[in-house]
């Protein structure tokens, strides 16, 4: 016959299980007295309390939880084999409720029961560490294991994750891009219709989402003049505004009188989305709306014809010969290159912030590439319509910006950083909860962040880090629940982390789960003792090398992919010239400015034919001069460089379009690229013919 344990029995075996009793509390804290004789090897299994380790009090029908926070021994043992006191501190944490049955229920934060002196404590149970740090429902994604048990998944709340920002913290080569990718990716299998944006300065991330992101690269970035507040279009085409207060009261004079001359413009029956606000009395300078560059070139033309009989005209001249140098810069070519001017902003905001979704949750916006003067600016302009694309959609769709290397953006020194880029980051920390908008901050040096952006960031995953600033803000942010994980900071391991705030149940060391070698950013350190181990000696190397260097600042000929325009005057086939450094060896060929055939070979051309090619060759319309630079006198004058070349047959006696808006930016052609020999016999012998009609 089996026999039924009674009360005493069961209270036995819980006395067997504990490893000291309760000797000191306060608010917050409690203290253990351990034993020492229980301590040590049970069951095949450490039964000894670590840094970290969740501890059990049970209390009147409720289990008290406690973290360990330290520990120490107050009267070391003379010689070996004598007494001695072991201490272990606690940090209250939360608490089970018993059920009828005695069996714990639903984690509760705070302390309800506070245990009293002399209170058996034992280490917790797998069932209540399941409890205590797997957060429940479908909301909660599962980003690794806890620390003290590997079997016990180390759950993230989504909502309050999101919510309430978070940040990812850690010292270079810890892995914050794998972490980044593995909570985001966590994220987006559970929310295929996530809207998320991530700022990659390094170009890493791209590999890591595959198909489920949305590449933009400078190459198919569409980013229009017109978005930009006055602020930004002032650091792109002026730069240090106090040193050239007259150039800016020119623009903020005239750029308000372009965008109503467009809004006019609109009011015609065949206009489109600006009808309805062209019944507006006015725009101010930050109205996102469109408006013709060349219109505010004329008006600058206008007001120096109006001051000919006076001396200081340098002003407008040197804005007029910024603005011409500024929008042939092909490097600017996503901002200044389309061949017309519309309404495109629904279509911007469409595609950066995933509306509709189309299997593509997140897009990653690759900023290396674009001119170092005016990344600042592009982060601006993005974090700012994050926060009004939230703000003015009623909190419809739920954005979330990931900023990678966010010490660059909002830097603690106010005397760094563009102030309009770290306006808007502070904006969506500080009032995004409310509609939608959510903020990741990903650093290496959270010292060298604002701390008021930092402080807004109810959760943090602590990697490994050495710097002792850089723990004190770590410190500074986590609660005293929590303080003694910190400990750990300088000695995790790999992929190894400290989570601490309302994303996750309780403070915990967590062992990320190891992502997939498909999935895995671009981010690894440089093999230099493999490297090393061979002699380098191509010439072909630094060809390439050089090739790629100058094609940052040139652009180069892809794909002359023929596009068919019809209207009623005209059918044209347009070469479209794109502009794109050369990242990949033999996947484009550099147009040379510095050969013979350069005054020869169009640097952007628009080839219009009639129906009857032969009978009717193609005839020139305008060489365009080189961009007029200011001297030191004031007068711009010209320099020698490449001519562009615009090649138009007009048809029924009308004019052709201006060469000057025949630079557009096109999208990457899935086409194969031809070679650099065909290309250049192509273009030599259309120079050929160009000269031959010419002459």
């Amino acid at each position: 016959m089996m026999h039924e344990p009674n009360e005493q029995e069961s209270a036995a075996e819980e006395v067997d299980c504990s490893i000291g009793r309760i000797v000191s509390v306060t608010g917050s804290k409690a203290i253990v007295m351990l034993d020492n004789e229980k301590l040590g090897y049970k069951n095949g299994s450490i039964n000894r309390p670590e840094m970290g380790t969740l501890l059990c009090i049970t209390v009147a029908r409720t289990v008290a939880l406690g973290l360990v926070s330290a520990l120490s021994v107050p009267v070391p043992a003379q010689r070996e084999g004598d007494p001695e006191i072991w201490i272990a501190e606690l940090n209250l944490v939360g608490e089970l409720p018993l059920d009828e049955n005695g069996q714990p229920g639903k984690f509760n934060r705070g302390i309800s029961v506070y245990p009293a002196l002399g209170d058996l404590v034992r280490i917790a149970t797998q069932d209540e560490l399941k409890k205590s740090f797997s957060a429940q429902g479908e909301h909660a994604v599962c980003v690794g294991a806890i620390r003290q048990d590997a079997t016990i998944p180390a759950m993230v709340k989504t909502d309050d994750l999101l919510g309430k920002h978070f940040a990812i913290l850690g010292t270079t080569g810890t892995g914050k891009s794998c972490t980044t990718a593995l909570i985001l990716r966590a994220i987006l299998e559970k929310n295929p219709n996530a809207h998320i944006i991530l700022l990659d300065p390094h170009n890493e991330y791209a590999t890591a989402f595959g198909p489920m992101a949305e590449v933009v690269t400078p190459h198919n970035l569409h980013l229009p003049y017109w978005l930009l507040t006055f602020e930004e279009l002032l650091e792109v085409l002026i730069g240090d505004p106090s040193a050239r207060k007259n150039e800016v009261e020119i623009l903020q004079e005239l750029v308000p009188i372009c965008k109503g001359r467009y809004g006019m413009a609109s009011r015609s029956p065949v206009s489109g989305k600006l009808r309805r606000n062209s019944e507006l009395p006015g725009y101010s300078v930050d109205t996102p709306v469109p408006y013709r560059i060349s219109e505010l070139i004329g008006l600058i033309d206008e007001r120096m014809g109006l001051l000919e009989n006076k001396k200081d005209l340098s002003p407008y001249r040197l804005l007029k010969a910024r603005i011409e140098t500024i929008t042939k810069d092909q490097r600017y070519a996503f901002m200044f290159g389309s061949l017309t001017v519309n309404d495109s902003m629904a279509e911007v905001l469409g595609r950066i912030f995933r509306v509709p979704v189309d299997g593509r949750p997140i897009t990653i916006l690759e900023l290396t590439g674009l001119p170092t003067e005016i990344v600042n600016v592009v982060v601006s302009v993005l974090c700012r319509m994050t926060f009004d694309f939230a703000l003015w959609g009623d909190g419809k769709v739920p954005v979330t910006l990931v900023c990678e290397e966010a010490h660059r953006y909002v830097p603690n020194n106010p005397n760094n950083g563009f102030e309009p880029a770290k306006r808007a980051i502070a904006k969506i920390a500080k009032e995004g909860r409310k509609y939608g908008a959510s903020l990741c901050i990903v650093t290496q040096r959270p010292a060298e962040i604002d701390p008021t952006i930092l402080s807004q960031c109810n959760t943090v995953f602590a990697l490994r880090m050495s710097n002792d600033r850089d723990q004190e803000i770590v410190t500074a942010a986590i609660s005293d629940t929590g303080s003694g994980l910190l400990e750990f900071l300088p000695a995790l391991g790999a992929r190894e982390a400290i989570a601490f705030g309302d994303g996750v149940t309780l403070p915990v060391r967590i062992k990320f789960h190891e992502l997939p070698k498909h999935a895995l950013p671009r981010s690894s350190s440089a093999k230099f003792s493999e490297k090393w181990q061979e002699s380098v000696g191509d010439d072909q190397l630094l060809d390439l090398i050089v090739e790629r260097w100058r094609a940052s600042d040139h652009f180069i000929v892809s794909d002359p992919e023929p596009r068919i325009q019809d209207n009623e005057n005209t059918k044209a086939i347009e070469l479209k010239v794109e502009t794109e450094p050369l990242s990949r060896p033999a996947a484009h060929a550099e147009f040379d400015h510095h050969s013979p055939e350069a005054n020869q070979i169009p640097a952007a051309a628009e080839i219009a034919l009639s129906d009857n090619r032969a009978a009717q060759p193609p005839t020139v319309i305008e060489r365009q001069p080189s961009v007029p630079a200011p001297t030191a006198n004031g007068p711009a004058e010209r320099h020698a460089a490449a001519p562009s070349v615009s090649l138009r047959k007009p048809q029924n006696g009308l004019a052709a379009r201006e060469p000057s808006h025949l630079l557009r930016r096109s999208e990457p052609s899935d086409r194969t690229p031809m070679s650099r020999d065909d290309i250049r016999s192509r273009l030599r012998r259309s120079s050929r013919s160009l000269t031959n009609e010419t002459t």
